[in-house]
């Protein structure tokens, strides 16, 4: 895998995909970057989730001046949600080079689009329909933009889209770099390439065929606040022999690692800024048993060989299915069984459906665990080594000790003193972990729901403004009248 650190990124965007969490680049953003960054038209063929925002969204950013408020960057999309998302992802990415991106679709007001737009983004995010109808009105001047993104391509030539993207590109101007990303490459798509692109280099992203044996795999739906209580709630019921958390950012490692701590388990953490030495160190100790849960990133955890590990945690999920393979791979090996737990913000489900579909298998819900549950949990890793020790150890030694107590105490006070005394209680120290962006991508129900709206609701362009939006209108009624229907 390569890290952005290898692309040659600047240090504004840089430090964006490290609060971001993002330290290796996906196989389509370790091919597209150069490319693009070299000014490069290029064609890529990857399908939803493999990281193409930042693909195509680092290239265009590097470019743009922000002291220019004009709008520099172009990308359209076909679904107001995927605009909206493709904006949000944008705005993260260009966050410490202070440029900004606007996302424009239809079924908005008009006039707060237009007042939105005199504020001066210098990169518009928009579904075509509603593009094509500010470019009419000059609501939209495109004759700075410098990168055109055409995002699913084949999504809006499936949803009558094709002729709007022609006229789109032919408004820019011809200097431009074209970069067209799709899932597939039909005919249509390919004449927009051949007569709209610039000698476009090619990258071809096929998603692996990826299978998980030996693994039981689960998924909490949690949000980000109450993720580091569930984690110490887990590892009191499952007492794992040795457990990996995989987190994003090297912060956020450093932060679990330092809270684990502070609640009395034997952790460790390793990312990118340790020494080779320091990193050792925490492995050996980790290999040892001198250590129960070993925190890291992807980077970090990179060629680990440790036997014996019977659990691995997404603290938080990873941005593409082959990161997920790979983390959880960590367990189940040599022939023994291994659980993987991930950690899934309600906003996030959608990403867990596609890695579910990517490794061909399926993850089983569980219920957040209480306080209460850890510490029942708890308790029976305290009577499963008692009567461990009654089968195995010479207890003769303690006999007399034990009868005075019984002589003294009932024997349940007795027990439960026992386990009391040997039951690990955690400590309730504060702990504060920074959060980080969840991980989305456009869910494909809402691409199919929205596809034979859209076709209606920009199926009366050649009435004017006027007509379309009162289209919008109609088909938001009997939607609206569908879903009461069905409810």
């Amino acid at each position: 895998m390569t890290t952005f650190n290898e692309i040659g990124i600047s240090s504004p965007i840089m430090k964006a995909l490290e609060k971001m969490g993002f330290e290796e680049a996906t196989p389509i953003q370790a091919e597209t970057i150069p490319l693009a960054m070299q000014g490069n038209d290029v064609i890529g063929q990857a399908q939803t989730g493999t990281g193409k925002t930042a693909a195509f969204g680092i290239p265009m950013i590097e470019k743009i001046d922000s002291k220019q408020r004009k709008i520099q960057g172009l990308v359209v999309a076909p679904t107001r949600e995927l605009a909206i998302q493709v904006a949000e992802e944008l705005n993260r990415l260009s966050k410490f080079k202070k440029v900004r991106a606007l996302a424009i679709y239809g079924g908005s007001p008009m006039d707060r689009q237009i007042r939105a737009l005199k504020d001066g983004p210098q990169i518009v995010v928009a579904t075509p329909g509603r593009l094509l109808d500010h470019m009419r009105r000059k609501t939209i001047r495109i004759n700075m933009v410098q990168t055109a993104i055409l995002d699913e391509a084949d999504e809006m030539l499936n949803m009558g889209f094709i002729d709007d993207i022609r006229d789109i590109l032919k408004g820019i101007p011809e200097e431009r770099q074209t970069l067209l990303f799709s899932a597939t490459m039909p005919k249509e798509i390919r004449d927009i390439a051949t007569n709209l692109m610039n000698d476009p280099k090619e990258v071809k992203v096929k998603a692996k065929e990826m299978t998980v044996e030996n693994i039981d795999q689960f998924f909490i739906e949690i949000p980000e606040k109450f993720k580091f209580d569930t984690l110490n709630n887990h590892l009191d019921i499952n007492a794992p022999e040795l457990a990996i958390v995989f987190s994003r950012t090297k912060k956020r490692v450093d932060e679990i690692t330092e809270g684990l701590q502070a609640r009395g388990y034997r952790a460790e953490g390793i990312h990118g800024d340790l020494t080779q030495g320091k990193r050792m160190s925490v492995l050996n100790k980790f290999k040892g048993g001198r250590v129960d849960v070993l925190v890291a990133t992807d980077v970090a955890a990179r060629g680990l060989d440790i036997s014996g590990v019977t659990h691995v945690y997404n603290f938080d999920i990873p941005q593409d299915p082959e990161s997920y393979v790979h983390r959880i791979g960590r367990t189940g090996r040599a022939g023994r069984t291994g659980e993987a737990i991930s950690f899934i913000t309600p906003r996030e489900m959608s990403h867990l459906q596609l890695i579910e579909k990517v490794t061909k298998s399926k993850m089983k819900r569980l219920t957040p665990p209480t306080n209460h549950d850890a510490q029942k949990g708890q308790q029976q890793v305290t009577v499963e080594n008692i009567l461990k020790t009654i089968e195995e150890k010479d207890l003769k030694t303690y006999h007399e000790a034990a009868n005075t107590l019984l002589q003294e105490h009932d024997s349940i006070s007795v027990v439960a003193a026992a386990l009391k005394l040997m039951t690990k209680e955690r400590r309730d120290t504060p702990v504060r972990i920074s959060s980080v962006a969840p991980i989305s991508v456009k869910k494909a129900q809402n691409s199919n729901d929205r596809r034979s709206n859209n076709k209606r609701f920009y199926g009366k362009r050649n009435q004017g403004g006027g007509g379309r939006n009162q289209g919008g209108r109609n088909n938001r009624k009997g939607n609206f009248q569908k879903r009461r229907n069905r409810d």
